[in-house]
């Protein structure tokens, strides 16, 4: 069995015993605490892609990715995208060896959870265009749509500068940050505003730090992609599961023709998800010049499969899946609200059709 297969069944094992997405997102954390401990403390997930000097496995995205499918098969809401994904690779694209050390190693413990605040209300995730403007060292503005913005413990923040894009530490419990939970339309993905009025912050980039975030932005989609591909997966599972139980006229409604060829159509989606999301992981492990491309080509692909499997889920299971009891309206939750993430597959679209890569608009 290679680390890979090891590593996947693990967390696949411990999810099955210990996720419950519901109970979780009502806790004040929003994820159950105990679980993500497990996960960080005995698996290790959150220092995957952490180098082996800053306290991390020294592994890559790759298996990163392996852990955010699985979370994402079982929605099971855990920082672990905001921070050991964005924030963690913001740090690292900032060069600054010394706010890695001192940052880095409680990431990648699971014992600090960090956050990036970028975005403004129209979720454009600019790498051009941070919600939060910088004026010397102090930073006033407001970023949404922050990944588990109102409890982390390392708050980092994408601001404009006279020069370009700078990113800044900032005290999270400074005089001046408001941060606050927004419930959203996913409760398995906690997000919050961040407002700054005036706050101080440390600077971290050195430089334009505008292609950095082009670059963060572009491991996000794929590490999402992932997430995303997990949950078709397992909705489109639960769906041939159901359409074998459920007996319409003597058979079961799988055997019939026209649903047949609706689950197959969704399987050839899911496979076009995991091409994309391997095509998009080869890139970013070999931190090839096509990321760009195929870490936009990811993100539209993925989130139109789960959009599409999440829909067929509903369908196919009838009135059942339209009861708060039924776990399909939560695939249809997370399919429409992590397409949002990251910039809207549309927005993708335009700036692939313009100019062949993802723009600064997007």
């Amino acid at each position: 069995m290679d680390e890979t297969t090891a590593l996947r069944q693990a967390v696949r094992g411990l999810l099955a015993k210990r996720s419950e997405p519901r109970t979780a997102v009502e806790t004040p954390l929003g994820y159950d605490h105990e679980l993500w401990s497990i996960l960080t403390g005995q698996i290790g997930v959150a220092a995957l892609a952490v180098p082996e000097r800053y306290g991390g496995a020294g592994a890559t995205l790759a298996e990163l990715c392996v852990v955010l499918h699985e979370l994402g098969r079982t929605l099971t809401p855990c920082p672990l995208l905001g921070s050991a994904v964005v924030a963690a690779q913001a740090l690292l694209a900032t060069g600054d060896t010394d706010a890695c050390a001192r940052l880095l190693p409680g990431i990648a413990e699971g014992t600090r959870v960090a956050t990036l605040a970028w975005s403004g209300p129209d979720g454009g995730w600019s790498p051009e265009r941070p919600a939060v403007k910088a004026d010397g060292s102090t930073l006033t503005g407001t970023a949404c749509y922050v990944l588990d913005g109102d409890l982390a413990d390392v708050l980092l923040v994408a601001a404009r500068t006279t020069g370009g894009t700078g990113l800044f530490e900032v005290d999270a419990t400074a005089a001046g940050v408001r941060r606050e939970h927004t419930p959203s339309l996913d409760p398995a993905r906690r997000l919050a505003i961040v407002d700054l009025a005036g706050v101080p912050a440390r600077r971290l980039d050195r430089g334009d730090y505008t292609p950095c975030l082009r670059h963060v932005r572009d491991v996000a989609l794929v590490a999402l992609a992932a997430e995303q591909t997990g949950a078709a997966e397992r909705a489109l599972e639960a769906t041939v599961e159901y359409s074998l139980q459920r007996h319409q006229f003597g058979r079961p409604i799988g055997a019939f023709q026209a649903l047949k060829h609706r689950m197959a159509d969704a399987f050839v989606r899911l496979e076009q998800a995991r091409s994309a999301v391997h095509a998009a992981l080869r890139s970013a492990v070999g931190d090839t010049p096509e990321l760009p491309l195929d870490a936009a080509v990811a993100k539209i692909v993925c989130a139109e499969a789960l959009r599409h499997i999440a829909a067929e889920m509903i369908q196919l299971h009838g009135g059942i899946a339209i009861t708060w009891e039924h776990d399909a309206h939560l695939y249809f939750r997370r399919a429409h609200g992590s397409a949002q993430l990251f910039g809207e597959p549309e927005a993708h679209v335009a700036a692939l059709a313009v100019c062949g890569v993802p723009g600064g608009g997007v």
